[in-house]
């Protein structure tokens, strides 16, 4: 890593568009013509997919872009972890869980300003130079969630009289109500960004707007040929389409109020792709003598630890778009059963039996097992004993007990037709006479190591990814 100070360029602007869950197929290969905006980035820049952490979670995804650390360094492996390894539950990673810099943070010990606006993991806000508006992991607008306190009157007077933070209940099928929703968060969400951008003065400035997540997660099997509930001719075939022409103006309108020596990024944390299903993992852990309960549950419901027969349970599992496992462990649980010297032989047994569970009609679905020490470049918090792809993302975690079944075809916590995929996007028009590297693709890890270069900062030696030029 180079990390040799350079001379900032203090009339470098780099502005960056974050885009939760775009995949490359749609803006790069099947809507490209009809996205002229990004289409002129592309085609005055690069365009590149995007690898994302492992999982590819919204968090930890955009904290890792913006610190260049995984999540074992970071310390939080989704938006649900373990505080310690009691059985007491998750706790959400906010902002006060993110020891680790941001780019923000290394540009304000550089004096130079940045304007941060729904990035995750923001809340509750911290100062720094600049201007921040914290994001959708914000419980409402009651709390403090902008830096300076006083930016949020201007966010609802830039945005026709009420900012929202995220859509309500996007796992719904009120589609309707849901459509008009997320395009309305999305119009008052680029209209305050740039609000802020026409009257803050700013070297640095990222947006991440939510709106492609939501309407991936509620309408994909409308629009996915692929897609085991997909009919032709429905009547919200073109819902997600449509968003993206949307989007493609939004995004025009920020470029036309940029001036044309602007550096602009656009990047994606994760991309999508249609869900098949899901693995009902903690029923799975108890038909293998793994996991028991007190009692036998009336009906599906979601595993509580107080549920949990602990002498006799030796794993359980997590929920979500991957599944984390969690093995009792003698003298790190409290009422651990796996002694230490059996502890690796047995996770390389549960591995290849995760491995090894097939569809509903008995084919092999290609999962993928993840061993955290193995993947990370440390292992800080209380990482999971093992990391699922069920078929390889295809399939979801459900961590409902009670369900009578290992296969499910419907979410377990309200309707939901994607799973995240490992791949998004990055678009990048580079400053006049940088040359970005000519990679098949890039790390998410890369990201932030660019701006830091680009602004001619200390790239520090915990940054795991490489500029990308």
């Amino acid at each position: 890593m180079n990390s040799k100070r350079q001379t900032p360029n203090s009339k470098l602007k780099l502005v960056i568009l974050g885009l939760d869950c775009v995949p490359p197929q749609l803006v790069f290969d099947q809507w490209r013509d009809e996205l002229p905006n990004l289409r002129g980035l592309m085609e005055g820049g690069i365009a590149r997919p995007l690898v994302s952490t492992v999982p590819p979670i919204t968090v930890p995804a955009w904290t890792a872009m913006m610190t260049s650390q995984d999540p074992g360094q970071l310390g939080f492996y989704g938006f649900r972890n373990r505080k310690d390894y009691s059985y007491d539950g998750l706790y959400f990673a906010n902002a006060n869980h993110v020891k680790a810099k941001t780019v923000w943070n290394h540009l304000s010990r550089g004096r130079l300003g940045s304007l941060v606006f729904g990035v995750p993991q923001t809340y509750p806000p911290k100062p720094l130079n600049g201007v921040l508006v914290s994001s959708f992991l914000t419980p409402d607008k009651s709390v403090q969630y902008t830096w300076p306190a006083e930016i949020a009157r201007e966010l609802d007077e830039a945005a026709e009289g009420d900012y929202i933070i995220d859509v309500k209940d996007f796992r719904s099928d009120q589609k309707d109500r849901l459509i008009d929703a997320i395009h309305v968060m999305t119009r008052r969400r680029f209209k305050a960004f740039r609000h802020l951008l026409r009257t803050r003065d700013f070297d640095f400035a990222i947006m991440v707007e939510m709106g492609p997540d939501r309407i991936h997660h509620a309408f994909w099997r409308y629009h996915d040929p692929a897609h085991r509930l997909y009919e032709r001719g429905n009547p919200y075939e073109n819902v997600i389409h449509n968003y993206y022409i949307a989007l493609d103006a939004e995004i025009g309108r920020v470029l036309g109020m940029l001036d044309p020596d602007t550096s602009v990024m656009i990047v994606s944390d994760h991309g999508a792709k249609g869900m098949t299903g899901a693995i009902c993992v903690n029923e799975w852990l108890q038909r293998q003598g793994w996991l028991s309960l007190k009692e036998a549950p009336s009906g599906p419901m979601a595993l509580k630890t107080d549920m949990v027969d602990w002498p006799r349970t030796r794993v359980w599992g997590e929920g979500g778009y991957y599944a984390r496992i969690f093995f009792n462990v003698q003298g790190r649980e409290p009422q651990g059963v796996i002694s230490a010297d059996q502890y690796e032989s047995f996770r390389d047994e549960v591995k290849t039996a995760l491995e090894a569970i097939p569809d509903e009609q008995g084919q092999p679905i290609g999962t993928r097992v993840f061993k955290p020490e193995e993947i990370y470049h440390d292992c800080q918090g209380v990482p999971p004993d093992l990391i699922v792809y069920f078929g390889d993302l295809n399939w979801r975690s459900a961590g409902s007990v009670g369900t009578g079944a290992l296969h499910l075809f419907e979410n377990d916590t309200g309707p939901d037709d994607a799973n995240h995929a490992q791949e998004g996007i990055c678009i990048w028009k580079p400053p006049h006479g940088i040359q970005p590297r000519d990679d098949e693709r890039y790390s998410i890890y890369d990201i932030a190591p660019t701006i830091l270069k680009l602004y001619g900062q200390n790239i520090p030696p915990e940054m795991i990814g490489k500029a990308l030029f």
